[in-house]
């Protein structure tokens, strides 16, 4: 089977959030797993006892297939449970189709949970401090915000990106939010509050950075043939990719180019389509320097032209791309790892679901998932029927 044979094989049928925001601290991670696997499900028209392939991670639980199986019921034939960081479910989605096309399992349920807001502070985390190299620990970095300041300060310094136009990824985010009822920061945001903020790793202020918050997603995947007989409009999988190139930001060969390039250009070629055939992004925006470096290195605009191209509301309401119409991990959600929301947002908007955010004709998506520090990257170009 060649990687072009994937094309259109597979449609998502189902997505579903959990509670969001910040849920209490009689709440966990894997409940709002069940939450959200629930929802997506029920959206599907299915019920667990239809999931044979199941797909999952979630911080801090190193064999998350196994309490999530137990705690839904499910006796899947077929498990995954790669972790690479915030990417991972875009992966999942990947290997998913692969699963669902070789005849493994015909009802994939990819699912995350996370409670990092209600944790903080109640000794609740299961997760120690970051791993960290030996020869980075002697440094005593600020993980992750390091890693992502120094790849800003590098831009900045290479290509005469401003603070400014970090700042209005920030501001661009928080109007989408602003149309998103279940985003967590909606009061209104200048590039002025921005520049303002507490500096947290120069450049970075607390604005740069992605929100913390409790929440779950999940995606259910199945067949084209069979997601024709399923309620809702099938979403299909043109194209995936995914790259990876380091994990200790120290080892990135550099620091203004990501594994985005390559993972890009395989899911590109896969759907038989370029950047000038996308409709709308959704990507990992952990820091406001990831979507200036992701749209570069997905081939948006050159590398080193970002900051431009971001400015002046062209990624924000009403400009020429629209980018994270959810509000992305920087004003709607961020719970950990964020890369489900991309997929969810770019269904719903494909849909035509998207409520007061929703985008005018959107018939090819991108969802873009990062993990570690720059360091997995995961593209799925997504379609609906006007796109096979």
């Amino acid at each position: 089977m060649s990687p072009r044979d994937l094309r259109g094989a597979t449609a998502i049928v189902g997505v579903a959030e959990s509670d969001l925001g910040e849920v209490g601290p009689d709440r966990y991670a894997i409940e709002l797993a069940a939450q959200a696997a629930g929802a997506a499900l029920a959206e599907a028209g299915l019920t667990t006892r239809d999931v044979d392939g199941l797909f999952c991670a979630i911080a801090g639980r190193g064999m998350a297939p196994l309490d999530v199986a137990e705690y839904l019921g499910i006796r899947p034939r077929y498990t995954d449970g790669t972790m690479v960081g915030g990417s991972s479910f875009v992966s999942h989605l990947h290997h998913a189709a692969l699963a669902i096309t070789s005849g493994a399992c015909d009802v994939a349920l990819i699912v995350y949970g996370s409670t990092a807001r209600s944790d903080s502070g109640r000794g609740r985390l299961a997760t120690g401090p970051p791993e960290l190299p030996s020869y980075e620990a002697a440094y005593r970095p600020r993980m992750p915000i390091t890693g992502y300041a120094l790849a800003a300060a590098r831009h900045m310094h290479q290509f005469g990106t401003t603070r400014t136009q970090l700042a209005e990824v920030a501001v661009a985010a928080r109007r989408w939010a602003r149309l998103n009822p279940k985003a967590f920061a909606r009061d209104p945001l200048t590039v002025e509050d921005v520049l303002a903020a507490r500096m947290v790793s120069s450049p970075l202020t607390s604005l740069d950075c992605c929100l913390v918050t409790d929440g779950g997603g999940a995606v259910v995947v199945t067949s084209a043939a069979r997601a024709a007989d399923l309620p809702r409009p099938p979403v299909y999988l043109l194209g995936a990719g995914e790259a990876h190139w380091h994990r200790a930001i120290s080892q990135m060969p550099d620091l203004t180019v990501t594994a985005a390039t390559e993972s890009s250009a395989r899911a590109y070629a896969m759907a038989g389509v370029g950047p000038e055939d996308v409709d709308m992004v959704q990507l990992y925006d952990a820091f406001t320097i990831n979507t200036i470096l992701f749209l570069e290195d997905l081939g948006f605009c050159a590398k080193g032209e970002g900051g431009d191209f971001v400015s002046g509301g062209r990624i924000a309401p009403g400009g020429d791309l629209p980018v994270n119409t959810n509000g992305g991990g920087l004003s709607y959600c961020h719970p950990g790892m964020y890369g489900i929301f991309p997929l969810i947002e770019a269904t719903r908007q494909i849909r035509g679901e998207a409520g007061m955010r929703q985008q005018p004709g959107v018939t090819i998506a991108v969802a873009h998932g990062n993990g570690g520090q720059l360091s997995s990257q995961v593209t799925a170009v997504l379609g609906g029927r006007d796109s096979l």
